[in-house]
Protein backbone atom coordinates (compact mmCIF):
# COMPACT_ATOMS: atom_id res chain seq x y z
CA UNK A 1 0.00 0.00 0.00
CA UNK A 2 1.02 3.25 -1.23
CA UNK A 3 2.28 5.64 2.22
CA UNK A 4 0.16 8.52 2.87
CA UNK A 5 1.07 11.88 2.48
CA UNK A 6 2.76 13.62 -0.12
CA UNK A 7 4.92 11.02 -0.44
CA UNK A 8 2.40 8.58 -1.35
CA UNK A 9 0.87 11.47 -3.97
CA UNK A 10 3.99 11.61 -5.88
CA UNK A 11 3.56 7.50 -6.00
CA UNK A 12 0.15 7.69 -7.13
CA UNK A 13 0.84 10.37 -9.82
CA UNK A 14 3.64 8.14 -11.56
CA UNK A 15 2.18 5.25 -11.43
CA UNK A 16 1.60 3.74 -15.18
CA UNK A 17 -2.57 5.27 -15.95
CA UNK A 18 -3.66 2.22 -17.86
CA UNK A 19 -3.02 -0.51 -14.84
CA UNK A 20 -3.20 2.12 -12.14
CA UNK A 21 -7.20 1.92 -13.55
CA UNK A 22 -7.67 -1.38 -13.54
CA UNK A 23 -6.47 -2.14 -10.35
CA UNK A 24 -8.93 0.65 -9.26
CA UNK A 25 -11.65 -0.40 -10.74
CA UNK A 26 -11.35 -4.25 -9.46
CA UNK A 27 -12.22 -3.14 -5.96
CA UNK A 28 -15.65 -0.58 -6.73
CA UNK A 29 -18.52 -1.14 -5.56
CA UNK A 30 -20.03 1.13 -7.39
CA UNK A 31 -19.72 2.58 -10.81
CA UNK A 32 -16.63 4.85 -10.72
CA UNK A 33 -16.68 8.60 -12.43
CA UNK A 34 -14.37 9.81 -14.51
CA UNK A 35 -13.98 12.70 -12.16
CA UNK A 36 -13.50 10.39 -9.02
CA UNK A 37 -10.89 8.60 -11.02
CA UNK A 38 -9.17 11.75 -12.29
CA UNK A 39 -9.11 12.75 -8.52
CA UNK A 40 -7.92 9.46 -7.23
CA UNK A 41 -5.21 9.26 -10.04
CA UNK A 42 -4.29 12.84 -10.28
CA UNK A 43 -4.69 13.00 -13.77
CA UNK A 44 -7.06 15.42 -16.41
CA UNK A 45 -10.47 13.56 -16.71
CA UNK A 46 -10.24 13.08 -20.57
CA UNK A 47 -7.01 11.52 -20.29
CA UNK A 48 -8.85 9.17 -17.52
CA UNK A 49 -11.70 8.76 -20.36
CA UNK A 50 -9.76 8.54 -23.00
CA UNK A 51 -7.98 5.22 -21.43
CA UNK A 52 -11.52 4.02 -20.12
CA UNK A 53 -12.68 3.34 -23.54
CA UNK A 54 -9.34 1.85 -24.91
CA UNK A 55 -9.55 -0.23 -22.02
CA UNK A 56 -12.82 -1.08 -22.59
CA UNK A 57 -12.47 -1.93 -26.55
CA UNK A 58 -9.00 -3.66 -25.67
CA UNK A 59 -11.59 -6.12 -23.94
CA UNK A 60 -13.49 -6.75 -26.27
CA UNK A 61 -11.18 -6.97 -29.31
CA UNK A 62 -9.46 -9.74 -26.74
CA UNK A 63 -12.47 -11.99 -26.67
CA UNK A 64 -12.31 -11.33 -22.83
CA UNK A 65 -14.76 -12.79 -20.06
CA UNK A 66 -15.65 -9.52 -18.61
CA UNK A 67 -16.18 -6.09 -20.10
CA UNK A 68 -15.70 -2.49 -19.12
CA UNK A 69 -19.42 -0.61 -19.04
CA UNK A 70 -20.22 3.02 -18.72
CA UNK A 71 -22.94 2.56 -16.33
CA UNK A 72 -25.03 5.06 -14.19
CA UNK A 73 -22.34 7.69 -14.62
CA UNK A 74 -19.80 5.40 -13.67
CA UNK A 75 -17.54 3.22 -15.37
CA UNK A 76 -17.02 -0.78 -13.54
CA UNK A 77 -16.57 -4.21 -15.33
CA UNK A 78 -18.99 -6.64 -15.35
CA UNK A 79 -19.26 -10.59 -16.27
CA UNK A 80 -19.57 -10.59 -20.35
CA UNK A 81 -23.11 -11.95 -21.09
CA UNK A 82 -21.80 -14.96 -22.68
CA UNK A 83 -20.31 -16.16 -19.82
CA UNK A 84 -22.83 -15.38 -17.14
CA UNK A 85 -24.21 -19.21 -16.84
CA UNK A 86 -20.47 -19.86 -15.38
CA UNK A 87 -20.75 -17.01 -12.96
CA UNK A 88 -24.21 -17.37 -11.90
CA UNK A 89 -23.21 -21.12 -10.89
CA UNK A 90 -20.55 -20.36 -9.13
CA UNK A 91 -21.60 -17.45 -7.21
CA UNK A 92 -25.07 -19.15 -6.07
CA UNK A 93 -24.79 -22.81 -6.68
CA UNK A 94 -27.98 -23.02 -7.48
CA UNK A 95 -29.78 -20.22 -5.65
CA UNK A 96 -31.20 -17.83 -7.29
CA UNK A 97 -31.87 -14.64 -5.23
CA UNK A 98 -34.40 -13.13 -7.70
CA UNK A 99 -37.20 -10.95 -8.00
CA UNK A 100 -40.41 -12.44 -7.97
CA UNK A 101 -42.72 -11.43 -11.09
CA UNK A 102 -44.59 -9.18 -9.04
CA UNK A 103 -41.67 -7.55 -8.23
CA UNK A 104 -40.49 -7.41 -11.81
CA UNK A 105 -44.03 -6.38 -12.58
CA UNK A 106 -44.17 -3.80 -9.96
CA UNK A 107 -40.65 -2.01 -10.95
CA UNK A 108 -41.75 -1.95 -14.62
CA UNK A 109 -44.43 0.22 -14.00
CA UNK A 110 -42.42 2.70 -11.41
CA UNK A 111 -39.39 2.43 -14.60
CA UNK A 112 -41.89 3.51 -17.35
CA UNK A 113 -44.04 6.44 -15.13
CA UNK A 114 -41.96 7.71 -12.85
CA UNK A 115 -42.25 9.51 -9.91
CA UNK A 116 -45.36 7.60 -9.32
CA UNK A 117 -47.23 6.87 -6.45
CA UNK A 118 -48.31 3.46 -4.80
CA UNK A 119 -51.85 4.04 -5.19
CA UNK A 120 -51.34 4.71 -9.22
CA UNK A 121 -48.82 1.53 -9.28
CA UNK A 122 -51.79 -0.71 -7.69
CA UNK A 123 -54.14 0.27 -10.24
CA UNK A 124 -51.84 -0.19 -13.28
CA UNK A 125 -51.26 -3.78 -11.95
CA UNK A 126 -54.99 -4.34 -10.40
CA UNK A 127 -53.33 -5.42 -6.80
CA UNK A 128 -51.79 -3.70 -3.76
CA UNK A 129 -48.37 -3.12 -4.63
CA UNK A 130 -47.60 -2.59 -1.16
CA UNK A 131 -45.55 -4.86 -0.07
CA UNK A 132 -44.01 -5.52 -3.39
CA UNK A 133 -42.86 -1.52 -2.91
CA UNK A 134 -41.21 -2.00 0.50
CA UNK A 135 -38.70 -4.84 -1.04
CA UNK A 136 -37.83 -2.33 -4.12
CA UNK A 137 -37.00 0.09 -1.41
CA UNK A 138 -35.15 -1.98 0.65
CA UNK A 139 -33.07 -3.02 -2.05
CA UNK A 140 -32.49 0.42 -3.56
CA UNK A 141 -34.08 -0.13 -6.42
CA UNK A 142 -36.55 2.65 -6.13
CA UNK A 143 -36.27 5.74 -4.01
CA UNK A 144 -38.50 8.55 -2.90
CA UNK A 145 -39.25 11.71 -5.23
CA UNK A 146 -41.16 14.02 -3.28
CA UNK A 147 -44.97 14.15 -2.87
CA UNK A 148 -47.65 14.91 -5.78
CA UNK A 149 -49.16 18.21 -5.27
CA UNK A 150 -53.05 17.17 -5.23
CA UNK A 151 -52.56 14.49 -3.34
CA UNK A 152 -49.83 14.42 -0.63
CA UNK A 153 -49.29 11.01 -1.83
CA UNK A 154 -45.54 10.08 -1.91
CA UNK A 155 -43.83 9.74 -5.28
CA UNK A 156 -41.50 7.14 -6.44
CA UNK A 157 -38.92 7.05 -8.89
CA UNK A 158 -36.17 4.32 -10.12
CA UNK A 159 -32.05 4.46 -8.70
CA UNK A 160 -28.98 4.67 -9.91
CA UNK A 161 -28.85 1.28 -8.54
CA UNK A 162 -31.54 0.25 -10.49
CA UNK A 163 -29.59 1.43 -13.94
CA UNK A 164 -26.28 -0.18 -12.78
CA UNK A 165 -28.51 -3.61 -12.47
CA UNK A 166 -30.10 -2.74 -15.53
CA UNK A 167 -27.26 -2.51 -17.34
CA UNK A 168 -28.20 0.98 -18.50
CA UNK A 169 -26.79 4.68 -19.15
CA UNK A 170 -29.83 6.16 -18.14
CA UNK A 171 -33.84 5.76 -18.57
CA UNK A 172 -33.59 6.96 -22.10
CA UNK A 173 -32.21 3.39 -22.83
CA UNK A 174 -34.95 1.46 -21.53
CA UNK A 175 -36.78 -0.80 -24.03
CA UNK A 176 -40.25 0.69 -25.72
CA UNK A 177 -42.44 -0.75 -23.59
CA UNK A 178 -44.07 2.69 -21.97
CA UNK A 179 -47.02 2.81 -24.75
CA UNK A 180 -48.00 -0.92 -23.48
CA UNK A 181 -48.77 1.43 -19.78
CA UNK A 182 -51.87 2.43 -19.34
CA UNK A 183 -51.62 6.47 -19.60
CA UNK A 184 -52.35 8.30 -16.16
CA UNK A 185 -55.50 9.55 -17.26
CA UNK A 186 -56.72 6.10 -17.82
CA UNK A 187 -56.22 5.05 -14.50
CA UNK A 188 -57.66 7.88 -12.27
CA UNK A 189 -61.00 7.12 -11.88
CA UNK A 190 -59.48 3.79 -10.17
CA UNK A 191 -56.90 5.78 -8.22
CA UNK A 192 -59.94 7.65 -6.81
CA UNK A 193 -61.69 4.93 -5.74
CA UNK A 194 -59.06 4.56 -3.24
CA UNK A 195 -56.71 1.74 -3.87
CA UNK A 196 -55.79 0.53 -0.39
CA UNK A 197 -52.18 1.95 1.14
CA UNK A 198 -50.48 0.66 3.82
CA UNK A 199 -47.51 2.38 6.21
CA UNK A 200 -44.49 1.16 3.86
CA UNK A 201 -42.72 0.51 7.54
CA UNK A 202 -45.20 -0.85 8.85
CA UNK A 203 -45.10 -4.78 9.37
CA UNK A 204 -46.23 -6.97 6.43
CA UNK A 205 -50.11 -8.24 6.88
CA UNK A 206 -49.71 -11.47 4.60
CA UNK A 207 -52.84 -10.33 3.37
CA UNK A 208 -51.72 -9.33 -0.37
CA UNK A 209 -54.20 -9.84 -3.09
CA UNK A 210 -51.74 -11.45 -5.92
CA UNK A 211 -49.92 -14.75 -4.62
CA UNK A 212 -46.80 -13.79 -6.11
CA UNK A 213 -46.82 -10.82 -3.29
CA UNK A 214 -46.54 -12.81 -0.60
CA UNK A 215 -43.44 -13.47 -1.52
CA UNK A 216 -40.83 -10.08 -1.55
CA UNK A 217 -37.47 -11.93 -1.73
Amino acid sequence: MAAGGPAGARDVAALELRPALEAVLMVVDVPATEEHLAKILQRPRRQIADTLRELADEYTVQGRGFELRLVAGGWRYYTRPAYAAAVEGFILDGQHARLTQAALETLAVVAYRQPVSRSRVSAVRGVNCDGVMRTLLQRGLTEEAGAEPETGAILYRTTDYFLERMGLRGLDELPELAPFLPEAAAIEAETQEGVPSFDPDAPDSGTFEHADDKTEL
